[in-house]
């Protein structure tokens, strides 16, 4: 037979897989899991507390979402454009504080409470990992 010990390859060429899709596959489940524990959080606290320590809760949730996606921004460019993490990501609790100690409609520990909520995401998708 024509074509014996060929093999015919019709699958397209696969892109090896550094890790990438994977990584972002992940941080978009924790940011997805720190919405959700930020929609549960926010108006429990509206409810037991009052608007004031729920917008206090919201501040920090936002700061936390943005602190998840810089610190990912910079563990995505780790190794291609730099060999260090960088430090921008820290800028994001220190305005956060800075905010809640010069603005009197926002509470410091609830703040830093919504801050804290991607914690608990972490700890859900490495439980789930495992």
């Amino acid at each position: 037979m024509e074509g014996e010990g060929r093999v015919l390859d019709n699958d397209p060429p696969t892109i090896p897989d550094n890790g990438m899709e994977g990584y972002q596959r992940l941080q978009r489940r924790m940011q997805l899991a720190t919405l959700v524990a930020s929609g549960l959080v926010v108006p429990l606290s509206f409810w037991l507390f009052g608007p004031a320590t729920a917008t206090s809760v919201l501040v920090g949730a936002l700061a936390g979402l943005l602190y998840l996606r810089l610190l990912a921004r910079s563990v995505r460019r780790l190794g291609v454009a730099s060999k260090s993490l960088g430090k921008v990501q820290l800028l994001v609790p220190v305005a956060l504080v800075l905010a809640a100690s010069r603005i009197p409609a926002l509470q410091m520990l609830p703040a830093l409470i919504g801050f804290l909520l991607y914690k608990p995401a972490l700890i859900v998708q490495a439980l789930l990992d495992a």
